[in-house]
């Protein structure tokens, strides 16, 4: 069974026991995450969209068709409004 594609937003340590947890799940296929940083890059794809960029965030996470996206650090959600 295929798994599901990922998108991880942000660059911390948070970030990378997400990745890497996702990394090990039968049910993904392929983590990506954004900004990311070294270690995010040995478990996940890195790409460099800003975690403060939420329309950027977006575009690539239609871009890559993920299925899910999993936001890290508070502050990209609570800088403005949704």
């Amino acid at each position: 069974m295929a798994g599901i594609e990922v998108l991880v937003v942000g660059s911390g340590g948070r970030e990378h026991a997400l990745a890497l947890g996702l990394s090990n799940s039968d049910s993904v296929s392929k983590v990506h995450c954004t900004p990311g940083n070294a270690g995010t890059s040995m478990v996940a794809v890195n790409h460099q969209v800003p975690d403060t960029d939420i329309e950027g965030i977006v575009d690539l996470a239609i871009q890559l068709s993920v299925s899910l996206v999993v936001v890290g650090p508070e502050a990209s959600t609570g800088e403005r409004p949704f």
